[in-house]
């Protein structure tokens, strides 16, 4: 079930860089965000009153660091968007599992206490070479810093996962974990609205049907996939689930296929072979690992312990 929660998340979240770009033609970055903060929310709080629950949290203090690291990650990735070559910024955002990766080798070799999945950190790194082979990207040495600000806005997303990770082992249900991080999403978004130069009035300016239809989508299926990959965070292993969030690259590139006609040629289907072994492969590892007999360990005789 996590290997199809962060399938279905990596799905929710590539409709929602579509409806992103092309929402980004009627309304500003700021009021995206916004517009997702707050939709989340009136989301959340509909599916509590069909389905019960409460905001109530005993984590505030959790609650609203991840939501602070979710958001300068979002708006890092932003602003390498504005300045980089989609493919590059794609890229080197998507470095936040090789991020995670060498998180969890850090904190396993400091700690001496669990054993580092090298496989499962292989099968990483050969879905992020299926990414570089897919967007094949590129920068201009004066586009360095952004190109370091995306690069940072992996990692700053792989601390965000582990938090995600920790509240989910605290015991928090997914939609709290979403609602809090939608109000500190939508409280951004009003800040960049009224105090960046050029700001004003969030929405105070015409609409139309297809501008207010890819606003709510993409809040919609943002929401729904921040749902989706936070459970598939907490159920289980997430060097597992950072290396099925690579297929979201392979929605996207589907999804421009259809929608601009996109052509990947030979490198761009090699690098989507590549990204389904790698997700084939991690997925094999840990059931193989899940199905591994526990040992015995057989108790010692009562006069042999006190010999």
């Amino acid at each position: 079930m996590q290997s199809l929660w962060m399938l279905f998340a990596s799905l929710m979240f590539s409709i929602m860089g579509v409806c992103v770009k092309l929402a980004a033609e009627h309304y500003s970055i700021s009021e995206i965000l916004l517009s997702r903060g707050l939709i989340g929310m009136l989301f959340i709080v509909a599916l509590i009153v069909l389905k019960g629950g409460t905001l109530k949290t005993p984590l505030p203090r959790q609650h609203m660091w991840r939501g602070v690291i979710g958001v300068i990650s979002l708006g890092m990735w932003f602003y390498s968007f504005s300045l980089l070559p989609v493919a590059t910024a794609t890229t080197l955002n998507y470095t936040s599992s090789i991020w995670l990766a060498a998180i969890l080798l850090g904190t396993a070799w400091w700690r001496s206490k669990a054993r580092f999945e090298w496989g499962m950190a292989a099968t990483i790194l050969l879905s992020f070479i299926g990414v570089m082979l897919l967007l094949r990207p590129s920068f201009a040495p004066e586009q360095t810093v952004a190109a370091l600000v995306a690069l940072g806005s992996g990692l700053v997303s792989a601390i965000a996962y582990l938090q995600v990770r920790q509240l989910g082992q605290l015991g928090e249900p997914e939609y709290r974990v979403v609602f809090y991080f939608s109000t500190v999403s939508a409280l951004a978004g009003l800040a960049g609205c009224l105090g960046l130069p050029g700001g004003g009035i969030p929405f105070w300016h015409p609409h139309n049907l297809e501008g207010l239809s890819l606003l709510i989508a993409l809040s919609v299926s943002a929401t729904v996939g921040q749902i989706a990959m936070t459970r598939a965070y907490r159920l289980g292993n997430p060097l597992l689930t950072a290396n099925l969030q690579y297929t979201g690259i392979v929605f996207s590139s589907i999804l421009g296929i259809v929608i601009w006609q996109d052509r990947l040629g030979w490198r761009g289907w090699l690098g989507t072979i590549v990204i389904l072994i790698g997700g084939l492969l991690a997925t094999f590892y840990n059931q193989r690992k899940a199905r591994a007999p526990i040992p015995l360990h057989t108790e010692k005789p009562l006069a042999e312990e006190t010999a």
